[in-house]
């Protein structure tokens, strides 16, 4: 298992933007595909962008062109910048190391 701090979230207008951080603990780090999630109330949790060890990409297509996930294996974190921020945007957000482990969630609301 991996323990996972995310860090980062809050309190944001439309149009603004964020940059989340998930450290994660132990020497493994490198080896593994991590992902942001989010859920918002009485949604269910969805995967908002992926990262794999070797760098590749994915994202979620409501958040293409407006968030990136990227890792520093040298400081075991994984980042999601979120830029143009909309109010659908807003839910708790988690961090995984896909298959070992989940952070406790930080918040993220876009409101005016």
């Amino acid at each position: 298992q991996v323990q996972l701090v995310e860090s980062g979230g809050g309190l944001v207008q439309p149009g603004g933007s964020l940059r989340l951080s998930c450290a994660a603990s132990g020497s493994m780090f490198s080896v593994y595909a991590m992902g942001w999630y989010r859920q918002a109330p009485g949604k269910r949790r969805e995967v908002v962008a992926s990262i794999t060890s070797e760098g590749s990409t994915n994202y979620a297509d409501s958040v293409k062109g407006r968030f990136t996930i990227s890792r520093d294996n040298a400081k075991n974190t994984v980042y999601l910048q979120m830029n143009s921020l909309k109010p659908e945007d807003t839910a708790v957000y988690y961090c995984s190391a896909i298959g070992a482990g989940w952070g406790q969630g930080t918040q993220v609301t876009v409101s005016s």
